[in-house]
């Protein structure tokens, strides 16, 4: 019997996906930096294969992002699953958003810019044209 992945299992997978694509990055390079094949990362992200502590752990160092960027917003169904391991908080995430090729290309140069000064008043500006006052 082929049983279907965790909903959880499948949420981790595409927040791998996303950071990895906002970052640029590929996944044989990913493999590389975790010792694992192109095959392996796509098994992960498809949610084929559960991510363990260890590795959830290096992920984050990898892709600068806190452990807990894996688990946030997740849909309510897959996240009232998962109520026993964390609250959920904050808006419902849109990922069809952060997949615009618009949205990739405005992070990209975002993270170009080389002077942190700079980086961070460029955030609160865009943060005061959005309307949002959450950091």
């Amino acid at each position: 019997m082929i049983s279907k992945p965790d909903p959880i299992d499948i949420h981790v997978g595409s927040r791998v996906r996303l950071r990895r694509t906002l970052l640029g990055m590929s996944q044989e390079k990913l493999g590389r930096a975790l010792g694992l094949t192109f095959q392996q990362i796509q098994k992960y992200e498809r949610g084929a294969n559960r991510i363990g502590s260890s590795r959830l752990y290096k992920l984050s160092r990898i892709m600068d992002v806190p452990v807990s960027f894996f688990f946030e917003e997740m849909p309510d169904e897959t996240a009232s699953r998962a109520r026993a391991l964390r609250e959920k908080t904050g808006e419902t995430f849109k990922t069809e958003q952060l997949s615009k090729r618009e949205t990739l290309e405005l992070v990209r140069a975002y993270y170009r810019i080389e002077n942190p000064k700079v980086r961070k008043r460029i955030f609160e500006l865009v943060k005061a044209v959005g309307g949002t006052t959450r950091s």
